[in-house]
């Protein structure tokens, strides 16, 4: 096997593994907009919270784990009072909600500066391994994140599709006026929805703050690639979000190999303008969407 396959195959991976965590964040951004009608600009700025809040846990207990453990439920007490108190006087109003998505954005970015610094950050990786794959060696940390995403994700499929509250989820998601005239307390599957939506974030900014540098501004580049795979994969659609981001990432990640990162990003707004061409309702969104 030629040797340049394996350098190919290196960026592959990373690719998929950047997809799975791109496939979180972008579930939750899915969700929020699904039931909601929110479009959520703040969903990359609460994964760079993730993200910092991770590192402070590093550094005041230098173990990487606990974040994981503790970030998504501060996480999940701040957002929410959010949705409560900020975004539902707003409800069904979707250019105020995305005004005030905006305002909660820049409030994030600005805590985070004041106390993180301007300055960008590294957490150490908390899985020092290493494979030799095709004569390339690879961080096992990278692996590991994979898992950890995969597994979340299919526990997410598996509570949206096989518990109670993850029916209600759904139905509010296909007709919230009808969900709500069967007696489903759509308030709560809100406040619930966005809770979810805003920990699958933070998730993802934990999992990534080893991987990527860990920056008050982190989350505008995640945002925008989020929006890409849930436009993709179709508005509200949970299955085409998944497929997208790891469609999308994978691609990317192959053309990082022979192309600049700003070229590969091109090529991805370039197929997101082809698939919209051929299917305005994305890839798996309903004709009506």
């Amino acid at each position: 096997m030629p040797e340049g396959v394996g350098f190919i195959l290196f960026y592959l991976i990373n690719g998929l593994i950047w997809g799975l965590i791109i496939a979180l964040i972008s579930l939750g951004l899915s969700l929020i907009f699904g039931v909601m009608g929110i479009v959520n600009m703040a969903h990359g700025d609460i994964y760079m919270i993730g993200a910092v809040l991770s590192f402070y846990f590093v550094s005041l207990f230098g173990n990487f784990w606990i974040s994981l453990l503790i970030v998504p439920l501060i996480v999940a007490l701040i957002a929410a009072p959010t949705e409560r108190f900020i975004l539902r006087p707003f409800e069904g109003h979707p250019s105020v909600t995305m005004i005030a998505t905006v305002g909660i954005s820049f409030i994030l970015q600005q805590v985070a500066l004041a106390t993180f610094g301007g300055i960008p950050k590294k957490i150490s990786s908390p899985w020092e391994v290493s494979f030799d794959f095709l004569g390339v060696s690879y961080p096992g940390y990278r692996l590991l994140v994979a898992a950890i995403s995969a597994l979340i994700i299919i526990g997410v499929w598996l509570f949206l599709y096989r518990t109670s509250l993850g029916i209600l989820i759904r139905a509010s998601m296909q007709d919230k006026e009808m969900a709500s005239a069967m007696g489903i307390n759509v308030n709560k599957v809100l406040i619930g929805t966005f809770v979810l939506g805003s920990v699958l974030a933070a998730i993802g900014g934990v999992l990534a703050a080893p991987i990527s540098q860990v920056f008050y501004l982190m989350g505008n580049d995640v945002i925008l690639l989020c929006f890409i795979v849930v436009i993709v994969g179709g508005l509200g659609s949970l299955e085409g979000t998944l497929i997208a981001a790891l469609l999308l990432s994978s691609v990317e990640g192959a053309m990082a190999a022979f192309l600049t990162p700003t070229e590969a990003r091109a090529m991805i707004f370039i197929i997101m303008v082809a698939v919209l061409m051929l299917r305005p309702q994305g890839l798996f969104g309903s004709n009506s969407a």
